[in-house]
């Protein structure tokens, strides 16, 4: 079999690439090209085709020169006799950096081993320092998953759940749903063979049914916007992944006529105002089914996805789910964070105030150390602080229960009255969420109400309540409340005023 590889394939796929970027990965496809001569991989072709393919993700997601170059070097240091100190002197620090992090990462192992869990305590650390690392990581671990079925079968099974449990929720967390999804789908055919096999049957079939009805359904969506002056909207649609069609049909009882969003039309127009325009248009005409309205605009997921989402009638006995969307929502809800060039160009903060708190991540590269900045990351998201905060002090087995009840579970939104949205882990009481506030607005909470009526501070919150917390300086924490609490960063934060103001000793001889 011949395997052929080339350097203009990765940089076809970059959009404004300048000359000394293609100058920089043509250096780093050659020096790894060269570095990898004579390995092969499993499958048995040359080692070198992988560093090519995880590249070739990376340029797939717009990703950096430099970050594509790491891409093609992530593994020269660890699988072949090249140096530490070549990498430096031909690539520099920066490259050096997001090599040797992608090769600390690459020790994870899905054990539930002391090495496991301290392998995840390094790949929060190396997210904390530099976020490219992890990309990277991730890029590298769709390419292994798509050629896993040459990997010995004894390890097959170990790689998938790690998969699923590790590395495709941290994509999702991220916001990089173009490849969480692929990695769900690819694990989920080697931890599920069979019930995998059940979603391509029913998917192929519902596919077949509605793919012509759905294409027609689609250009009358499209006619109908450009009568009403929405000339460069455009339609597509997508069919459902796998892993989720699958947990979706568990949770409606396997009756596959109660998922609506097998498939679903995507409608992208210019703006959010024409969003929210095209959402008008469509309801004029096709009536919405009720509750099924979503709006992720106004109130984006806790992973940065934005768009409208309706369900409605088509009028020939179908329900159709619609999306509607900005070519730039679009483009955050398969990339996420990858999306940004902020790794690229170095734009006006007062342009990316929304990202502030990725750049306080990057380590200053005008530092030869690759220290992080020493601003505050007063913009980082409440889970990277908190997790980064968690896993400093945490003992090995409580860091693993943290970062699977916090990090890993499904989230909530809820509102201040003022309507600020808390991202917190289903099961989350009050309590959770005046600690995700503030310490001291936790430390002095008194009670609170939800929907303007009071509850218990052990009431489990809903998505989309508003909590309303009231507060007395008298008042303080008590010891039920670590069992009211579910998020490990409340707990903490009880603990900690637990131990600086102890509950008196009550005299038992006093009545």
């Amino acid at each position: 079999m011949t395997y052929t590889t080339d350097v203009k394939e990765i940089l076809k796929l970059l959009d404004n690439a300048s000359s000394e970027d293609e100058l920089l990965i043509t250096k780093a496809y050659e020096f790894s090209k060269n570095a990898h001569e004579g390995y092969t991989r499993y499958s048995g072709e040359p080692y070198f085709i992988h560093p090519y393919e995880t590249a070739k993700i990376l340029a797939e997601l717009q990703m950096g020169a430099s970050t594509i170059a790491a891409g093609l070097l992530h593994d020269v240091i660890e699988d072949t006799s090249v140096t530490d100190k070549q990498i430096e002197d031909e690539f520099g620090k920066e490259i050096l950096f997001l090599v040797e992090g992608v090769t600390k990462l690459g020790k994870l192992r899905y054990h539930g081993s002391d090495r496991y869990i301290e392998s995840l305590r390094k790949l929060f650390v190396a997210m904390s320092q530099d976020i490219r690392v992890l990309i990277i990581k991730l890029c590298d671990r769709l390419h292994n998953m798509r050629t896993l079925e040459f990997v010995p079968k004894h390890k097959q099974l170990r790689i998938a759940h790690e998969t699923m449990k590790v590395y495709a929720q941290l994509a999702y967390r991220l916001g990089i749903r173009r490849i969480s999804r692929e990695l769900e789908d690819l694990a989920f055919q080697y931890i599920e063979p069979e019930n995998y096999k059940e979603a391509v049957k029913i998917i192929k079939q519902k596919s077949k049914e509605g793919i012509e009805r759905l294409d027609k359904f689609r250009k009358s969506v499209q006619k109908a916007l450009v009568k009403e002056g929405l000339t460069t909207a455009k339609t597509d649609y997508r069919i459902k992944h796998l892993h989720s069609f699958y947990r979706k049909l568990e949770s409606k009882e396997f009756d596959a006529d109660k998922i609506y969003d097998t498939s679903a039309l995507r409608v992208y127009v210019p703006t959010p105002t024409d969003c929210y325009r095209a959402l008008g248009i469509i309801h004029g005409i096709w009536r919405p089914l009720p509750g099924r309205i979503k709006d992720y605009i106004a109130f984006p997921k806790t992973n940065g996805y934005r768009s409208l989402h309706t369900t409605i009638f088509t009028g020939d006995g179908s329900i159709v789910e619609i999306q509607i969307r900005t070519p730039e929502m679009h483009r955050e809800a398969e990339y996420g964070i990858a999306s940004h060039v902020i790794y690229k160009n170095n734009l006006n903060e007062t342009e990316n105030k929304n990202l502030l708190w990725l750049k306080n991540l990057l380590p200053s590269m005008l530092q030869t150390n690759h220290t992080t900045t020493s601003e505050p990351m007063t913009d980082v998201p409440n889970w990277i602080k908190d997790m980064a905060e968690l896993q400093a002090s945490a003992h090995k087995d409580e860091f693993a229960h943290n970062m699977n009840a916090d990090f890993f579970q499904k989230r909530l939104f809820v509102f201040t009255p003022k309507g600020d949205v808390v991202d917190l882990p289903i099961g989350s009481t009050p309590i959770d969420f005046a600690y995700a506030i503030h310490s001291d607005i936790g430390n002095h909470l008194h009670s609170a109400k939800i929907a303007g009526k009071m509850v218990s501070l052990d009431t489990k919150l809903q998505n989309g309540d508003i909590v309303d917390i009231q507060t007395k300086d008298k008042s303080k924490p008590s010891v039920k409340w670590l069992d009211m609490a579910r998020t490990s960063m409340a707990k903490k934060r009880i603990k900690d005023a637990l131990e600086k103001n102890p509950a008196p000793k009550i005299n038992p001889r006093i009545k």
